[in-house]
């Protein structure tokens, strides 16, 4: 059988508040993370502490002109 974890990306539901990542005990970034979405982060939304948020978009980084050079 296989399981299947989902991810979800979200964030503290107001700021300056410390919502703690089960895994590490680190803060959850205030801009946000994707977390691995388990019954600790279900309670943290149902008690307010943290909200579903829109990830950041990613943009591809250009290549710097030093390294076009060694490449050629």
């Amino acid at each position: 059988m296989t399981v299947h974890k989902s991810k979800r990306f979200i964030k503290p539901a107001r700021e300056g508040l410390v919502v703690r990542q089960p895994h590490n005990g680190q803060p959850l970034p205030a801009e946000g993370a994707e977390v691995d979405w388990s019954g600790y982060w279900m309670r943290r939304m149902a008690d307010g502490s943290v909200v579903k948020a829109t990830p950041p978009k990613q943009t591809k980084a250009k290549p710097t002109p030093a390294a076009e050079q060694k490449e050629g």
